[in-house]
């Protein structure tokens, strides 16, 4: 018992402080159920990101929980300077939790640790300031009739 989603196409991400553009892959969204456990949902597949300007890019796996035993939010990820065919930085954990780093030097440490992350409140323009196909004022009667 479950539904999966497959995202296709790509974002765009830019930082600009350095003027660079990231553009990305995601994973697939999964829905799931047994008949013994609560609902969950996770992540699956292949993503990468890509930086024009500095040649860096990096190939995330996110990997689905077995049948049986296994953990659920898992994520390996390998990060690659230019023109470099083995990665610098090795990157494992769960998404929503806490990833470590193994870096090329020998050096470990945490990479992220989610639940230490800061919420920030989103800045979103108000409805009426939004354009016709801006994705609130877009899906705006959807999200009326689901609350």
């Amino acid at each position: 018992m479950s539904i999966g989603v497959h995202n296709i196409g790509q974002g765009c991400v830019t930082c600009l402080d350095h003027d660079e553009h990231y553009i990305l892959t995601f994973p697939n969204g999964y829905g799931r159920q047994s008949i013994l456990t609560v609902p969950w949902i996770e992540l699956g597949g292949e993503c990468s990101i890509n930086c024009s300007k500095t040649g860096y890019n990096a190939s995330i796996v996110f990997h689905t929980k077995p049948f049986y035993g296994g953990k659920k939010h898992r994520i390996t990820a390998e990060i690659f300077s230019p023109n470099d065919k083995k990665p610098f930085c090795s990157i494992e954990g769960e998404w929503n939790g806490v990833m470590y780093a193994k870096y090329s030097t020998g050096e470990n440490a945490v990479f992220i640790d989610t639940k230490k992350m800061p919420t920030i409140k989103k800045k979103v323009r108000k409805l009426e300031d939004q354009d016709d196909f801006e994705s609130r004022c877009l899906w705006k009667d959807v999200t009326y009739n689901l609350k």
